[in-house]
Order: C-alpha cells, then sequence, then structure tokens
C-alpha cells in the first residue's frame, strides 16, 4: 500500500513540476483568478467523477489510472494558482503589499514573516528578529537551505556565515552582550517598501518636493489595522521636533521666494507645537558670484519671521549643488566662481575611473591645494562659516539658532559621491571610487610609498562599475582583493581620507561657534548589500565597514572630539528603480541604522535624526517613532531632535495634519487622545 501511495505521489510531484514550467504570466493568473468561483465547481465534480473511475487493483488498493492521475493534478495545480491570484490581490489592494507580478505562495510568506517583525533570507531561512540561539526555519519550497544548530552561547561580533551572509541578528544579539540597546520587533514592522512607491512625487506649482497622498489608500489614512495595537509615548522623553524647509525657499538672488505663503505655513506649525524649522544655506546663493562676496538678505528676512513666530532654527551649511538627485526640484549650483575655476582645472571635482567629474561638491584632495583663486578648499568653507557667524551672529547669540549642521560631502552628507544618478549609476549598484582626481591620486601615491609599497599607489582594477554586484566583481566579491593586503591599505586610505576631512572641517567650524551653539554632522545610510562579507556599496562610499571591521567607530569619534552631533539620515528610500524589497540587495536598513547609533552611544556623541521619506499617514509614523523614541530601552536613551523631510502643502492639510499633529505630541512625550480615527471611516 506504502508504494502504491508514493508512487502515485512522485507522479502528482511529477506532472505539477512539469506544469510550473508552462508559460503563465500575470494576465493568464488574473483571468483564472476572476474564473476561481466556477472553477472550485468544476474541480469538485470531476474529482468526484475520477473518484468513481477509479479500479480496484488485485491486492485490494485502490489505483488512479495515469491519464486520469495527470488531469486531475494538472486541476488540482490550477486550483492552487487560483486560490494563489485571489491572495495576491487582495494583498495588494488591502494590505498595500508592493508582491512581484508573478509572485508566488513563497513571496506571500515572506512578506507576512517580515510584517511579523522576522528575518527572511534569500536562501528561505527564516527566524525571529529578536532570537538567540532560535533554530530558523525554512520556507516551504525553498531549496538549498541549511538548519543552524541551536546555539548554546551568544556569538561573537560581526560572525559571518559560510556563504558570506550576516545574520543582523548575530549582531543585535551580539551588542546585547556589550550592554548597548538592541531594537525588539515592533507592531508596526510593515514591509518596507510600502512607502517607496511615494516617494520624488512633485508639485510644480509650489516648488515643492513631496509625496502624493492620493496614492494612499483614504482608509489606510484615517487609521491603522485592526491587527495593530497603539503604543503610548505619554511620559517619554522630549524630542524637539524640527520641519525642513522647502529647498527653493531662497531663490537665486537671495531673496525669500515666497514671503506671504511661508507665514502662512509656519504660523500652521506653530499652533501645533512644531519646535523649530530647518533651512538650507548655499553656498551658491550666497557666495555666488565673486569670492568673499556674501549675500544673507533673504536668510535675514527669513530667520526674522521665524524669531518673531519664536521658533528655532536647524541651519544646514551646503557646500553642494543642488540637482540631480532623489527629491531635488531646484537648481542650485556651486558659485559661478568656483565652475569657471572647474573648466580650467576639472580636477578639483570627484572624478571617477573613466574620468567622468562630478561637480556637486569639491573632492577632498583640494582641501590643502591653493587652487581658489588662492585660497584652500578649507579657507574657503572657514570664510563662508565666519562670514555667515558674523552677519547672521544676532540670532545664533539670541538661541533663535540651535544647531548649525555642516556640509560634508554630497547631499551635505558624510560620504563620497560614489553613486551618482548623472553618471548611470542604478539601485542596487555597488557604485564606484571617486579617487581618480590628480590630488586624491598623488595621495595616494604617497600614502603608498611610505608603506613602502610604490605599486600600491593605484586604485583598484577589478571593482567593476557603478551597476555591478559585488559577486560580480573580482575586488568585492567573496574572498576578494578588499580583503588582501592591497585591498585592506586602500581601504584604509579611501576611509581616512574622509574621515580626516570631517575632521579639518568640524575643527574650524568649532572655532567659527565657540559659543554654545551646537554643530552637527550627516552621516547617510547605506543599506544595500549589508549582509554581503565585503560590504561593497558601503566602501565605495568610504565607510570601511567590511564583515570583520567597525567602519562607525572612528566616525563616532571624530565627532565627539569636536562636540558634534551624529545626524543620522535613513536612505532606504533615497534610491531609484528598487526592487519590491531589500532582499535582492541583501539589504539591512535596520541593521545599519543601528550600528550606527550603537557607535554614537558608546563615545556618548549625541544623535539626531530626520526620514528621508515624507509620510502622511499613521502606519508611518508611527514606524518613524520606533526608531526615534526606543520605547523598550532600560536606559531610556533618545534623540536630540528629529527632523521631519520636508514642508509640503499636503502636510498641512486636513486628515493629514491631525496625523502629524499627533505624531508632534508623541515625539513630545505628550498624551494623545484618538477619538477621531475610527467614525470618521467611509
Amino acid at each position: 500500500m506504502q508504494k502504491l501511495l508514493g508512487a502515485s505521489e512522485e507522479d502528482d510531484e511529477e506532472e505539477m513540476d512539469a506544469d510550473v514550467k508552462e508559460e503563465d504570466d500575470g494576465h493568464r493568473r488574473q483571468n483564472r483568478g476572476a474564473a476561481s468561483g466556477s472553477s472550485n465547481d468544476e474541480f469538485m465534480f470531476q474529482q468526484s467523477s475520477m473518484q468513481d473511475q477509479q479500479v480496484d487493483t488485485p491486492g485490494g488498493s485502490r489505483r488512479s489510472r495515469p491519464v486520469e492521475e495527470k488531469e486531475r493534478t494538472k486541476l488540482r495545480e490550477r486550483h492552487r494558482r487560483a486560490i494563489t491570484a485571489r491572495i495576491l490581490g487582495g494583498l495588494r489592494r488591502h494590505g498595500n503589499y508592493n508582491l512581484r507580478v508573478r509572485a508566488d505562495i513563497n513571496d506571500v510568506i515572506s512578506a507576512l514573516a517580515r510584517e511579523a517583525g522576522w528575518v527572511v533570507l534569500p536562501d528561505g531561512t527564516t527566524f525571529p528578529s529578536k532570537s538567540q540561539g532560535t533554530k530558523p526555519a525554512v520556507v516551504a519550497g525553498s531549496s538549498g537551505s541549511h538548519m543552524a544548530p541551536q546555539q548554546s552561547s551568544p556569538p561573537a561580533l560581526r560572525v559571518v556565515s559560510s556563504s558570506g551572509l550576516r545574520s543582523p541578528t548575530t549582531e543585535l544579539n551580539s551588542c546585547r552582550m556589550k550592554g548597548v540597546f538592541a531594537p525588539t520587533p515592533s507592531p508596526y514592522d510593515l514591509p518596507q517598501t510600502q512607502c517607496s512607491e511615494l516617494v520624488g512625487s512633485v508639485n510644480k506649482a509650489d516648488g515643492l518636493v513631496g509625496c502624493s497622498v492620493d496614492v494612499i489608500n483614504s482608509k489606510q489614512i484615517l487609521e491603522i489595522p485592526p491587527n495593530m495595537t497603539e503604543q503610548d509615548f505619554s511620559g517619554t522623553p522630549y524630542v524637539p521636533v524640527y520641519v525642513m524647509l522647502p529647498l527653493g525657499v531662497i531663490n537665486m538672488k537671495c531673496e525669500l521666494a515666497d514671503r506671504d505663503g511661508l507665514l502662512k505655513h509656519l504660523r500652521i506649525l506653530k499652533s501645533i507645537q512644531v519646535d523649530g524649522v530647518k533651512v538650507d544655506c548655499w553656498w551658491g546663493i550666497a557666495e555666488c558670484h565673486s569670492p568673499q562676496e556674501y549675500n544673507w538678505n533673504g536668510y535675514r528676512q527669513l530667520f526674522q519671521i521665524v524669531r518673531d513666530l519664536n521658533l528655532k532654527i536647524q541651519v544646514l551649511m551646503c557646500f553642494h549643488e543642488c540637482g540631480g538627485n532623489v527629491g531635488d526640484d531646484v537648481c542650485i549650483p556651486l558659485p559661478h566662481w568656483v565652475a569657471e575655476i572647474g573648466r580650467t582645472n576639472p580636477d578639483i571635482y570627484f572624478t571617477d575611473r573613466e574620468g567622468r567629474r562630478n561637480p556637486e561638491c569639491l573632492s577632498w584632495g583640494i582641501d590643502k591645494e591653493r587652487v581658489l583663486r588662492g585660497r584652500t578648499a578649507l579657507e574657503v568653507y572657514f570664510d563662508y562659516l565666519r562670514s555667515f557667524r558674523i552677519e547672521l551672529g544676532e540670532f545664533v547669540e539670541e538661541g533663535v539658532i540651535s544647531v548649525v549642521e555642516i556640509g560634508l560631502g554630497p547631499c551635505g552628507e558624510l560620504r563620497y559621491p560614489s553613486c551618482p544618478i548623472k553618471h548611470g549609476w542604478r539601485y542596487p549598484g555597488v557604485g564606484e571610487f571617486q579617487c581618480y582626481d590628480k590630488y586624491l591620486l598623488k595621495s595616494l601615491r604617497r600614502a603608498a610609498e611610505s608603506r613602502g609599497h610604490p605599486f600600491w599607489g593605484r586604485a583598484p582594477e577589478n571593482a567593476g562599475s557603478y551597476n555591478s554586484q559585488p559577486q560580480g566583481t573580482g575586488f568585492f566579491c567573496d574572498g576578494g582583493d578588499y580583503d588582501g593586503l592591497y585591498g585592506r591599505f586602500f581601504l584604509k586610505w579611501y576611509s581616512q581620507v574622509l574621515i580626516d576631512h570631517a575632521d579639518r572641517v568640524l575643527s574650524l567650524a568649532k572655532l567659527v561657534f565657540f559659543d554654545s551653539t551646537c554643530i552637527a554632522a550627516k552621516v547617510p545610510d547605506v543599506h544595500w548589500w549589508y549582509r554581503t562579507a565585503s560590504h561593497a556599496a558601503e566602501l565605495t562610499a568610504g565607510f570601511y565597514n567590511p564583515s570583520n571591521r567597525d567602519g562607525y567607530a572612528e566616525i563616532a569619534s571624530t565627532l565627539k572630539k569636536h562636540g558634534a552631533t551624529l545626524s543620522f539620515v535613513s536612505g532606504e528610500v533615497q534610491v531609484l528603480n528598487r526592487p519590491d524589497d531589500f532582499s535582492g540587495a541583501l539589504g539591512e536598513p535596520e541593521a545599519v541604522a543601528w550600528q550606527v547609533l550603537n557607535a554614537a552611544w558608546d563615545t556618548d556623541t549625541p544623535i539626531a535624526r530626520e526620514n528621508s521619506l515624507p509620510c502622511h499617514d499613521r502606519v508611518g509614523y508611527n514606524k518613524v517613532l520606533e526608531s526615534v523614541k526606543f520605547p523598550n530601552d532600560p536606559d531610556r536613551r533618545h534623540l536630540s531632535s528629529f527632523a521631519y523631510s520636508r514642508l509640503v502643502p499636503a502636510l498641512l492639510e486636513g486628515h493629514n495634519l491631525v496625523e502629524f499633529d499627533q505624531f508632534v505630541k508623541k515625539l513630545h512625550g505628550e498624551a494623545v487622545t484618538d477619538h477621531h480615527h475610527h467614525h470618521q471611516q467611509v
């Protein structure tokens, strides 16, 4: 009997495998899903008729004829697909799941597991993100998975598995051994891609960038999903809330672009007790035409309006251009006189392996080179900061300006411009090293000679191109050159140039803002390829953070040295053409965030944070709250401030304003009444 049953099951599997391989595009699946009601009845009828056609074998057992068994197997497979199509349709329509067109049941299980706070690896291995030594499970249907043995003791820090993948849980569990707070799964952990489709919606009329509210289902705006419990943040530490003003609030003539509209919006923000605003101060506007000729008129008018409303100001000193990046809706280039120098000496810009120049910001190779009309780049930055301090000093002395954030690279972030969209980079490419201008190459040759290996004075030749993947390169692949003697030398030099630049500029900023004004530096979240051994995207960005090294500790120490706050910006949505989820790029945004935060906490460096994606719904705000308040932290650690990106008209309209008001109150640690949500449903 067992032999007969076994043969029948093998036939089933063979026929199902053959059937699965048939051409089956999304339209075909949807048609089957639409006809699933009649398909179910047809299936039950044919099932009973097939049972009537079964014959008795001499041994008394019942065995189906091969042809009938084949037809029944195909029908069963079609029925299964129809059910799957309905499940996928419901998840997309009602749950906002961004599942691929040809998704199967494994994709559904993976998405549900991630929502529940579990970790799902690309090979299907699944385990709770808060487990210590829990035996992983395997998603049905996945192959090549290995069951990990139970661990009798917590794993060592930054362990890499034999497959080259590092579990974020391993790192977080090891952090607990050091007495560092690690996150616990949140009831608001939804698939990361829910908000990604909302990025970059541009309101041309107002010149503002934001998220299209029309994309969001009205019910999802008005209420949280019924399976979520609202967390009470009353009594938690007070976190000041700042709202980032539009990029073009000051025009190229250094004038207020829309005084009346701005005043109206600021009054609304004041009414919901927002603490202040964050303003970009553009080098390309204030020192536009000639060296050391500054115009601060528009910023003075803006600061006066903010002061009259009794709001605070965070200032970002922008030594980079605006335009060409995700979310840029205005164009503010570097000063004209700098562009003139660049035409005759293009090596003042970061340069890639093909010799393409990036005029987004100045190369750190000229920090000490007198190539800017007799001044070094450091002197140019210092003169700009000093002019700001002199001309607008009253706002500093009165405490209206609470933070001065120093731009240290592209987008104001401390990183190399390793992933420029203008040069064809698309997520999740590893990017390219940006050290081919003559000044940085000279620095590299000097470092190689001092090491005694002059032939090391070159950049890697096998690191691929902007859109390569780690395993497709000889440098970033598992066991690649990045971990060899030359690779370690190069990456140490490359990352040290970044750290030295931050060290020098922040020391000058501290000289200018010597009083109680807080200075800050922005560190981005480069999360893709985080779960590979090399961390390729971080390496090209200047963060020497492979699986066997902590690349953020020295950055945090440098900021601490100058009393600077670490402003961490989540970069998981600052990408284009992203896949449905992070698994394809082995990304782990939350693990990167916790590594950076723990590095800052280890050095007692204050932390601020800003979101990179505008959101107006309860689920998005709760997700942000979990990353800002740390409600389960026994030490009650919290951020020094939170900057919301960015002020758009939709933020201040109707129920969006109500949601934002509640979000601000929760960040302030106030009690929130929630009586107005559920009865508003249509």
